[in-house]
């Protein structure tokens, strides 16, 4: 296995992120100079996780200011940078307005970002941080994927600005991506597609999706249990590995799924039961998908269709092509759960 040299400087696009802050961990730990292209450096609140890590690492961390939306304005950040790894991407399912507050950002930024690289004379390669969504949109998806699995060759068909519009966002930006990449010689593209990311965060206030789901778990809103919605799951510090290894190993090429377990939201809840289970409501017991499809729609926004294709439908996607390609393991989905989860009893988020 042959890799490119560390000691030109990379660049990471949303640095502040959950996933983006294990990534310059890593960078940082092997002594590489890292560009941290951030919307307001001169945000403490969400800089200083970084700065720490810098501090205490042979690496070296440099802030950039940049946007998504702003046409040209990764130029900066990324001059002398031989990798560009790009992870900044809206992530929320609540949203008013999904073209202005999803698709827009994921496929601008995206845009913004590769036609960059492909003007900056340093750049060899451009990490993409998709995710398993640009694959499928429903657990439902994963019947009809040859062999009954997701792989690196499906593409999500099935959402769209009404329905899914998450999922529709990251098709979008991928597809974008590959098309900018095949019209130059400058640099490779290579994705990562990662399922819903778990395992604790290097920032004390996570916003990703995947906070809101297990809080649900400890605060009681699943005590009565908790359905069997079907996904795919990984941990933060794998799935940061799996970038440095997609960015510098001179071989990776196309898209990788990055997904640890084929589970589901019950399943997650009980991973809880040993640890935390005598003090925290987490979920034991499956909740009947008829009354999901009653309630859903009424208290969480879930639509019936979503239900129908989701809960009690079993996820599954092949993850060898990154267990070879990129020698990624995975830890134990137990692990990350729990570490998830403490590191949110630490920090207050039960009010315990």
């Amino acid at each position: 296995m042959t890799y490119f040299s560390t000691d030109a400087p990379v660049l990471v696009t949303g640095a502040t992120g959950y996933v983006a802050g294990w990534l310059v961990k890593e960078l940082l730990d092997a002594g590489i100079t890292v560009h941290a292209a951030v919307r307001d450096p001169d945000r403490k609140d969400k800089v200083a996780h970084l700065q720490e890590i810098a501090a205490g690492s042979p690496g070296t961390l440099r802030f950039f200011r940049a946007d998504l939306l702003e046409e040209g304005s990764y130029a900066e950040a990324m001059a002398g940078c031989a990798i560009v790894f790009h992870t900044a991407s809206p992530f929320t399912t609540s949203v008013k307005d999904p073209q202005r507050e999803l698709i827009e950002p994921a496929v601008k930024g995206t845009r913004s970002v590769l036609e960059t690289a492909a003007r900056t004379a340093s750049v060899k390669r451009v990490v993409v941080t998709s995710s398993c969504a640009a694959i499928y949109t429903d657990a439902i998806d994963c019947l009809k994927a040859p062999g009954g699995k997701l792989t690196e060759e499906v593409w999500n068909t099935t959402a769209s600005l009404e329905y899914q519009p998450y999922s529709y966002s990251k098709t979008l930006a991928e597809q974008e991506a590959w098309k900018i990449a095949r019209a130059q010689d400058r640099y490779e593209l290579v994705t990562v597609n990662p399922s819903l990311v778990i395992g604790p965060a290097l920032n004390a206030r996570p916003t990703s999706e995947s906070f809101n789901i297990v809080r649900q778990m400890g605060d009681g809103t699943m005590k009565r249990g908790a359905p069997k919605l079907g996904l795919g799951v990984v941990d933060v510090r794998d799935l940061a590995r799996a970038h440095m290894e997609a960015g510098f190993r001179k071989e990776a090429e196309g898209r990788h799924i990055i997904s640890g377990h084929d589970t589901n939201i019950l399943e997650l809840g009980k991973a809880l039961i040993e640890k935390y289970g005598e003090r925290y409501p987490v979920p034991r017991q499956s909740l009947p998908k008829w009354i999901v499809w009653l309630v859903g729609p009424i208290v969480g926004g879930i639509s019936r269709k979503f239900v129908t294709n989701n809960v009690d439908v079993k996820w599954r996607a092949d993850n060898s092509k990154s267990k070879r390609a990129l020698g990624v393991t995975y830890r134990p989905m137990k692990t990350s759960m729990e570490e998830m989860f403490q590191q949110m009893i630490d920090t207050g988020v039960f009010g315990k």
